[in-house]
């Protein structure tokens, strides 16, 4: 996977930079901004308090955004996209799943496992305002991107790797439809992206062994980059 991390920044950053040497003409009705990459750190917030989480938990998201400017400038505009997600989340919750059913409690220690984590496949859909200081002439440019983005589960697995074996199946007790707030925002080609979630990773009702209920709020801190 960082493997494919590397490949992707890399071919992504070149596309970018090559682009930005071809295009010697002035084109007053220019869209910015309609191709993205990002890397993401993945926290959980609002978890039971037995769960921790470990090693590095990542995210990657590429999409299309349709730039749609609003004024004559053409430095406000709405985006409106669409893209691929996907997301692991390292902890020490441990799935079991028990005649079709699934039940949650705790790794009792770290040495239980050598990987263990949740892993989401995501159909996204952003929606933005957007505000730059971009022009005609000028490709580099500060920017803060705002909005929405909804999410629909293409697919999640729980994963269990020990000294003695592995276990990984789909959990369907993940929420399907997902949404939160995003943010990004920097200035040329490296930008902070940001996005909040609005709703629980999974379904409601769902509780721990220990009777807690069972929250998992994303909070994914990451670079996002820009093609065209």
């Amino acid at each position: 996977m960082r493997t494919v991390f590397a490949l992707i920044l890399t071919l992504t950053l070149a596309m970018g930079l090559n682009a930005q040497q071809e295009s010697s003409e002035v084109d007053p009705n220019y869209l910015e901004d309609q191709f993205y990459v990002g890397i993401t750190y993945n926290f959980i917030l609002n978890k039971p308090s037995p769960i921790a989480q470990r090693n590095l938990s990542y995210g990657l998201d590429v999409g299309f955004i349709k730039d749609i400017p609003l004024n004559r400038k053409r430095n406000v505009a709405l985006g409106v996209g669409l893209g691929y997600a996907v997301n692991s989340y390292f902890t020490n919750l441990l799935v079991e799943e028990i005649d079709s059913q699934f039940q949650y409690s705790t790794l009792a220690s770290e040495t239980d496992s050598k990987r263990n984590k949740l892993e989401t496949h995501l159909l996204e859909f952003p929606l933005e305002f957007r505000w730059r200081t971009s022009t005609p002439e000028e490709y580099k440019f500060w920017r803060i991107y705002t909005g929405l983005k909804f999410s629909y589960l293409l697919g999640g697995r729980s994963k269990l790797v020990t000294d003695t074996g592995k276990q990984s199946f789909y959990n369907t007790d993940l929420r399907n439809f997902q949404y939160g707030l995003t943010l990004n925002f920097g200035y040329n080609t490296f930008n902070v992206h940001v996005y909040y979630a609005l709703n629980n990773l999974f379904e409601d009702n769902l509780t721990l062994a220990t009777g807690e209920e069972l929250n998992f709020t994303p909070l994914r801190i990451g670079l996002i980059f820009y093609i065209l």
